[in-house]
């Protein structure tokens, strides 16, 4: 699988990271066969967090054995320093490893939590000092919602952080707004040389009244050529890497698609927004 250097971590991510949240309620055989399967891949960049179900508990027997081979990114969505400290020192125990590669201010959905995050004795201050401790080598944040990419070049103003996540799909980019100010925020990132990861790569629609048939919450894309072209659309945008969906059925098609990747020309990325403009966004 292609890789791209992960902004001035420095470090060559492939361009599928690993979603942790597909752990979230898996039993540990299945999430072996999971984590197993995210391995023959050449996968070497995991995402998690303590918010999603299992998954550190299901990650943790795995890491003493492959913690070299990876760059490892947790979260928190803790919002004060003394929360973020002890969700932080949670993690690591959970997880058997001693430092994170990355540690980022999770779902940071409003300018109101950007706020207290960022404010006097905010979470902020919390990951500051594990970094300044060795514990975490690089500072994050990640969001959600219709408002992500403008909250994150507020964030970027207020601190220099290392990596942003937030959601690209196709149906979002017929949004005029979000798109404008997802570009805005990737070309800022190109200058400050962020790392970016995106999310929702394979949203279709919002679940409704429907039964959740998948653990994702949003209605996704599950077949082979559908999830191709969400991929290629996604991994177009520069400096772009994707996060694999919160259910494991999902993975082998996403690491695929990962694998076959190739450039989407701006002609065809027009004709994939055109296609999907009409799809009920999931924010």
């Amino acid at each position: 699988m292609e890789k791209r250097r992960y902004g001035r971590t420095g470090h060559m991510s492939t361009l599928a990271v690993f979603g942790g949240a597909s752990l979230a309620s898996l039993k540990q055989d299945l999430a072996d066969q999971a984590i197993q399967r995210m391995i023959d891949a050449g996968v070497n960049h995991i995402d998690i967090a303590p918010s999603y179900g299992q998954a550190e508990a299901r990650l943790g027997p795995w890491l003493p054995k492959i913690r070299d081979d990876f760059f490892l990114g947790c979260k928190t969505t803790e919002r004060m320093k003394f929360g973020a400290l002890r969700e932080f020192h949670e993690s690591l125990e959970r997880l058997q490893t001693d430092h994170f590669d990355l540690y980022q201010l999770h779902a940071v959905n409003t300018m109101e939590e950007l706020d207290q995050c960022t404010g006097s004795d905010g979470a902020l201050e919390g990951v500051i000092e594990m970094h300044d401790q060795g514990l975490t080598r690089f500072v994050g944040i990640t969001g959600h919602g219709m408002d992500a990419p403008k909250i994150f070049i507020e964030a970027l103003r207020r601190y220099d952080f290392d990596s942003v996540l937030f959601p690209v799909y196709p149906a979002l980019f017929a949004d005029e707004d979000y798109r404008r100010q997802a570009m805005t925020l990737l070309d800022i990132c190109e200058v400050k040389d962020v790392g970016v990861m995106t999310i929702k790569s394979v949203a279709k629609e919002p679940w409704g009244e429907r039964e959740h048939t998948y653990h994702t919450w949003y209605v996704p894309f599950d077949e082979q050529d559908a999830i191709q072209q969400s991929v290629d659309f996604v991994l177009s945008q520069k400096l772009t890497h994707i996060c694999t969906p919160a259910d494991y059925r999902l993975l082998e098609m996403v690491l695929k698609s990962c694998e076959d990747f190739t450039i989407m020309d701006s002609e065809a990325q027009e004709t994939l927004i055109r296609e999907r403009a009409d799809l009920t966004l999931i924010f």
